[in-house]
């Protein structure tokens, strides 16, 4: 018992070592861009998750929701009356419903108004553009454009992009990127998406 308490302590002291010299590297403070991207669930639950951080810590966020705007939102219900939370959302829904690619790409346009607003807002500490990489894919919105605005933003403003297929530039000059990756899916296999659990 001892020899392992031993080896455990060691590897402890090792990882702690290890740790200790990360956070001590970590000296650089600005705003970053995030990208949530897979074929996974989760992307846009993660992004409310930060959403709610920042809004517990009294900064001021926009959100633009493009694609899912018709959609229930437990998240944004719950948070819709924090006064430092301002949500734009694009009111077509999922753009394989309206098959209507003029119209899909006005109200991109009308919502990309306010996100490229909030970009150019410096007491806009987090801004998050969910479902974005659709509208890049899809072309409703130029990535010359999205660019732009990524790197013209303030310095201390964070930036979350969500959506499948994110686009090999905005993942290249993102600073964290995380993939999720489906393993299952109850969806695929009849299950229904539940109230307060899905959306």
């Amino acid at each position: 018992m001892t020899d392992r308490n031993t080896r455990h302590k060691a590897a402890m002291e090792k990882l702690k070592s290890h740790v200790d010299d990360k956070v001590a590297q970590a000296t650089e403070e600005r705003g970053q861009l995030l990208v949530f991207t897979g074929n996974g669930k989760g992307k846009t639950t993660a992004a409310w998750g930060t959403i709610t951080r920042a809004l517990g810590y009294g900064y001021k966020v926009g959100v633009i929701q493009f694609i899912k705007g018709l959609w229930e939102c437990g998240e944004r219900e719950r948070l819709a009356e924090d006064t430092n939370l301002e949500v734009h959302a694009m009111t077509t829904g999922f753009t394989w419903d309206t098959q209507n690619r003029e119209a899909d790409t006005a109200a991109c346009q009308a919502v990309w108004q306010q996100a490229q607003r909030l970009m150019r807002d410096d007491s806009v500490y987090l801004v998050v553009l969910d479902e974005l990489t659709y509208m890049v894919k899809f072309g409703y919105l130029p990535l010359e454009e999205v660019m732009t605005a990524l790197e013209n933003r303030p310095a201390e403003q964070t930036v979350v992009i969500t959506g499948r297929n994110a686009n090999r530039e905005i993942v290249a000059c993102a600073d964290t990127v995380t993939e999720m990756t489906e393993i299952r899916h109850g969806f695929n296999h009849g299950l229904k998406a539940r109230r307060g659990i899905d959306f």
